[in-house]
């Protein structure tokens, strides 16, 4: 599925939300839709649960490491 149409259909949730609902129902979705973003990032492997709580310098050197150990 592509980036556009999830776009679409994830803009067409919060439109709905946002008609029948009123404005709490419409942070509700967003809220929700960027909650299911993250957990979709954790599942693919894109994120580790590390990365909310090491300190940005630590990160970028573990990064850093982690890029130089795949160029070998």
């Amino acid at each position: 599925m592509s980036t556009a149409l999830v776009g679409m259909i994830a803009g067409m949730a919060l439109g709905f939300a946002g008609y029948f609902g009123g404005f709490p129902a419409f942070l509700l979705v967003a809220a929700l839709g960027a909650v299911g973003f993250v957990v979709g990032r954790f599942l693919d492997g894109d994120l580790e649960p590390g990365d909310f709580f090491r300190s940005r310098d630590f990160r970028s050197r573990d990064h850093r490491s982690r890029d130089r150990d795949r160029l070998r």
